[in-house]
């Protein structure tokens, strides 16, 4: 074939097609409506609760922090149903990735992949790190102490009790839990979706505890004012802050964009792709807004800049036993957002190298375990590294725009598809396209302006590479471009 273009793109029968691989190359049908609900719960209640909340109220926009959610689930409300749609009329891995290859075409099916590994794998590094505060803190509360300097990231100042400091060298714990769940997501995806649907009950359990019982102890005084005078700075508090708040915590809401990679391996797609999709979006954002309400009612939001906010919000109540069930939650809630994040990132790798534009290795399935092994062990070796060597806040400002970025071109290729494809069929349509749609896009590029300029030119920095590999190695070998060069 001829080169095809730049603007080259699948139509929706080609998509649909290329889930139906060779014997040895399939991913097994294992999950439920449930399961995928539960995977978008687990990859969307975690760093956003257990990290985030904290150090946003702190910094960004103060008890309005609540605010800062309801504006972050609005958006994802009509990003979801844009999800929806898609994910019924595509079921296969890849997500937005796959989604704009329908539409915008190959190039723009590149970037999309590209700035999709930034936002899963700095993710999952990022909540990494975040584990590692929460479970240096519990072995603390039962007499174990884990050197400072082998729990933070190297130049990370540390302030130990006595109220000296130290000068962190490496993260191991982080290292430990990316390495269990890589290995635990090569033995099989059926056994890593049992193991996450047994930990988001635990977190759920916990969410819900903690609302309930903090309820009792809220100080209505710590939400006064509840917008804090703007500094004179654009994002330190005031309604610009709100908007700052909302930016910084959005990464946490990626859960669609995982829950959409695993359409392949539905067992009903059309059916159960927007239940996950829209029933974790509802769960998960209301349990945001209720919590940050009463973590900002028991602490002042001035002392809530620590990694473990929760924490800190339940010792106020003076329940030891409960802080301690409540780290333990944490962890729990920390540790199915790196599972979700690594086992994402492997099926867009998946998928991009079945396309060509990465090489063969990354799409190499395991014969009996029926899991991208090799691509999974690359991706956790790399992650591990990361976050071992990374500070928690440079991670987590490389996250959000990304996120965001693939959020509006999954919009777009809504109503491109509406009329480039308007035969097809859709088992699930998004109500009022294209209002519906562009709403979801203007509220995706309010929430990029929020975001410091520092962040823009990260995310230049990383397309800038990505397009080097994509015009040395990937158009050369798209699948798209020379059919002939199909698996091979």
């Amino acid at each position: 074939m001829a080169d095809t273009g730049y603007m080259a793109r699948k139509s929706v029968a080609e998509i649909i097609a290329s889930a139906d691989v060779e014997e040895g190359r399939h991913l097994s049908k294992t999950l439920g409506a449930t399961s995928i609900t539960a995977m978008g719960i687990g990859a969307i209640i975690g760093a956003g609760i257990f990290v985030l909340t904290g150090t946003a109220a702190a910094q960004f926009a103060g008890p309005a922090i609540t605010l800062s959610f309801i504006l972050g689930g609005i958006a994802c409300a009509f990003v979801g149903l844009c999800y929806s749609e898609l994910a019924a009329m595509l079921p296969v891995c890849g997500s937005s990735y796959t989604y704009t290859y329908a539409t915008l075409g190959e190039l723009f099916a590149w970037i999309i992949g590209w700035d999709l590994i930034l936002e899963y794998a700095m993710g999952a590094a990022t909540v990494a790190v975040g584990w590692s505060g929460y479970i240096v803190s519990l072995l603390r509360n039962v007499g174990i102490d884990i050197p400072p300097t082998l729990a933070a990231a190297p130049g990370t100042i540390v302030k130990l009790a006595d109220g000296s400091t130290v000068t962190g060298v490496i993260n191991l714990p982080a290292v430990v839990i990316i390495a269990i769940l890589t290995t635990l997501l090569v033995l099989g995806t059926k056994e890593s979706a049992r193991l996450n649907n047994v930990m988001v009950a635990v977190k759920l359990t916990v969410v819900v505890a903690f609302i309930a019982i903090g309820l009792f102890f809220i100080k209505p005084e710590h939400w006064h004012p509840f917008i804090p005078a703007n500094t004179g700075q654009f994002g330190s508090f005031g309604m610009s802050g709100i908007l700052r708040g909302s930016a910084v915590v959005f990464f946490a809401f990626i859960g669609f964009d995982a829950v959409s990679t695993a359409a392949q391996e539905a067992r009903q797609p059309q059916r159960d792709m927007p239940i996950g999709i829209l029933g974790s979006l509802v769960i998960c954002t209301v349990l945001y807004i209720l919590v940050a309400a009463v973590l900002t009612g028991l602490v002042p939001y001035t002392e809530l800049n620590v990694p473990d906010p929760i924490a800190k919000g339940v010792d106020t109540i003076g329940l030891t036993w409960f802080a301690i069930l409540i780290k333990i939650g944490a962890l729990t809630g920390l540790t199915t957002v790196i599972l979700v994040l690594l086992y994402g990132q492997s099926r867009i790798f998946f998928t991009m190298s079945q396309d060509g534009l990465l090489p063969h290795f990354f799409a190499k399935v395991h014969l009996r375990l029926h899991t991208p092994y090799l691509s999974q062990i690359l991706i956790g070796t790399v992650v591990a590294i990361v976050s071992a060597l990374t500070p928690i806040g440079v991670l987590g400002e490389m996250v959000s725009i990304g996120t965001l970025f693939a959020f509006v071109l999954v919009c777009g290729a809504v109503i491109y598809l509406r009329g480039s494809d308007s035969e097809a069929a859709r088992p699930f349509r998004a109500p009022g396209v294209p209002v519906v749609p562009v709403l979801g896009i203007l509220f995706c590029l309010l929430l990029m302006v929020g975001l410091p300029l520092v962040t823009w030119l990260r995310l230049v920095v990383w397309l800038v590479i990505g397009m080097v590999i994509y015009l040395s190695y990937g158009r050369n070998h798209s699948v798209l471009r020379h059919p002939e060069r199909k698996h091979t």
